[in-house]
């Protein structure tokens, strides 16, 4: 449990008590056990009363916390024999993404993930998790070496977006993130994208071109930031909390929208609370995504992905509907 969260507060304030309690039954010859029983109970009905009902900036500042589980930390529970490749073959190694060969269940995959740092250095290696142009193409390789040896894809999905920086711009940014949108459509093997904590323009946009996109239960999924909209729209990144609750970000919401296929619960509290629990949802997810996909013919698999992305786009504008399909 985090102090930062302000939705966080009944919760701290009973568990507060409850430790107090516990503190003065070890110190005296009273038994307090009922009473701290009665309290532990109270606590775990606040605790499911406050996370199902969260809001969506509240959801906003758990896919953002410091310690949420990131690509390495799924890897290293949902993989054996990971195997990570660097390089793009044509500029150098972005640590913003990292990817390789690994098993899942005993079948060799290819995983790609965003990955973000836990501290201020490894935050620094890593560019905050927002890749450069060689970190898609190094990406695309990965995908297109999958291709070729019939392996399916996973892609993690955890970013701010993609770096906007002048080195980044001049080396083709935008190129790289339409390359990889055009040959995902395409690639001949199944695509598994799981967004896992922040999906910020087209820098995720960029690993989320699938047969099947999953979200956990406190990420965001979004063309921009809530603050960054709030800025456009209002002059005032302040109103980021309403910009939020309007963009339909959240899990849910996109879920309502038919863009996502699954959305993977999260453990009371957050993914950060646990990431070995938390791997277990993801499994559970990913394993029926698997069977499914790989029971599918090449030109199947292309069909329903086409269809997939062909049917997106109802929206209510000024209470009219306009459909895409």
């Amino acid at each position: 449990m985090s102090a930062e969260f302000s939705f966080e507060k009944p919760i701290r304030d009973l568990q507060g008590k409850i430790d107090e309690l516990k503190k003065l039954a070890s110190t005296t010859t009273h038994d307090f056990s009922a009473d701290i029983d009665t309290l532990e109970e109270k606590l775990r009905a606040i605790e499911k009363e406050v996370y199902e009902n969260l809001e969506p900036w509240d959801r906003v500042q758990i896919a953002r916390h410091s310690t949420r589980p990131t690509t390495k930390d799924y890897i290293d529970c949902l993989f054996t024999d990971f195997f990570e490749c660097h390089g793009d073959r044509l500029y150098g190694d972005d640590h913003a993404i990292v990817g390789g060969i690994a098993k899942y269940r005993g079948q060799p995959v290819t995983v790609i993930g965003h990955q973000r740092g836990k501290d201020t250095k490894e935050n620094i290696l890593r560019n905050f998790g927002m890749p450069h142009p060689e970190g898609y193409r190094k990406a695309l390789r990965l995908m297109k070496q999958a291709e070729k040896f019939n392996r399916p894809v996973i892609c993690f999905i955890d970013t701010k977006g993609a770096y906007p920086g002048k080195a980044a711009e001049e080396r083709g940014q935008s190129e790289a993130i339409a390359r990889n949108l055009f040959e995902m459509a395409g690639l001949k093997v199944p695509i598994i994208c799981i967004v896992i904590g922040e999906g910020g323009s087209g820098g995720a946009l960029a690993l989320g071109v699938g047969d099947h996109l999953h979200m956990l239960e406190n990420s965001t999924y979004s063309v921009i930031s809530p603050e960054g909209a709030a800025s456009i729209l209002w002059k005032d990144s302040a109103q980021a909390k309403k910009a939020a609750e309007s963009m339909k970000i959240t899990a849910r919401d996109l879920k309502e929208l038919d863009i996502i296929d699954e959305v993977i619960p999260e453990v009371l509290g957050g993914a950060h609370c646990s990431a070995e629990e938390q791997a277990e949802e993801i499994d559970r997810i990913l394993a029926q995504s698997m069977e499914k996909l790989l029971s599918l013919e090449v030109e199947e698999l292309l069909d329903t992905r086409y269809m997939k992305y062909r049917k997106i786009g109802k929206y209510n504008f000024l209470g009219s509907i306009f459909s895409y399909q």
